[in-house]
């Protein structure tokens, strides 16, 4: 997933198919970071999960805990070195990545609040990593892509805690609806939803990126996008209670699928 969006931003700026040789670095860049990333945190996580009977490698013995975490120790590296060979933003980009999930897996991990709002960052990074790669001056139009996958993200991680409320009762984890409240969960998920609407207009009105500039084509498909978020948003905010956030959750897939449809309509069409 995280190699498909680094090729759909660079498919926007380069409005075309990248050179192999950067989508193959720009790969292996994410690729190994973010799997030393799942290995340190297997490492951290060991004895919840024996205790939690999760299906995992170091869980069921299939692996050592000092391989999970040389293991980490090796590709974490190895993915930032890889991004040299792209360019100076790309490897600033690649480095920042690699901070951040060490740190969240030696300690920000423990607050599940924060754990939403990375895991929203994992989500709209590869975008822009995916842009650099082609213009190291990366074009607004990726911003804009990055800052809605980010709030949509978000809002879908908050989602999804609701559905857990009981397993993270279980395991003493406070959630972001353990603070304000399960209705006030869902009504800060929906305006996270909003925000993405609202942002997903902004290229066609204003000349950001000349691809989107009263692009009609990008209109009509990301319009069925931001309905089907606005449909969710209503609900969540006037009708449904928490049981019901599992479809809407799935829903929001949908949506973000056919947003980012529409931003590679916009820049080919």
């Amino acid at each position: 997933m995280l190699a498909i969006a680094v090729l759909i931003g660079a498919l926007i700026v380069n409005r075309g198919v990248p050179p192999l040789d950067k989508f193959i670095y720009a790969s292996l860049t994410v690729i190994c970071i973010e799997a030393g990333a799942f290995a340190l945190n297997d490492y951290f996580d060991l004895e919840v999960d024996i205790k939690n009977n999760m299906d995992r490698p170091l869980a069921r013995n299939a692996l050592s805990p000092k391989f999970a975490l040389y293991l980490s120790c090796a590709l974490i590296p190895l993915g930032v070195f890889f991004s040299v060979f792209l360019n100076k933003i790309c490897f600033m980009i690649a480095l920042l990545n690699a901070l951040v999930a060490v740190l969240y897996d030696l300690k920000m991990k423990e607050t599940k609040v924060i754990g939403n709002f990375y895991i929203a960052f994992t989500m709209a990074i590869p975008f822009l990593f995916g842009g650099a790669m082609i213009a190291p001056d990366i074009p607004k139009i990726i911003y804009f892509i990055a800052s809605m996958a980010f709030l949509s993200g978000v809002g879908r991680e908050i989602t999804k805690d609701l559905m857990d409320i009981k397993g993270d009762a279980l395991r003493n984890t406070k959630s972001f609806s353990m603070y304000i409240g399960e209705k006030n969960a869902m009504r800060v998920a929906s305006f996270l939803y909003l925000g993405a609407v609202s942002l997903s207009f902004m290229p066609f009105f204003f000349n950001f990126g000349e691809s989107y500039f009263h692009n009609f084509r990008y209109l009509s498909i990301v319009l069925i996008s931001d309905l089907i978020f606005f449909y969710i948003s209503v609900r969540m905010i006037f009708f449904d209670k928490t049981e019901d956030v599992g479809a809407h959750r799935k829903s929001s897939l949908i949506a973000a699928s056919l947003g980012l449809t529409a931003f590679l309509v916009g820049a080919f069409f």
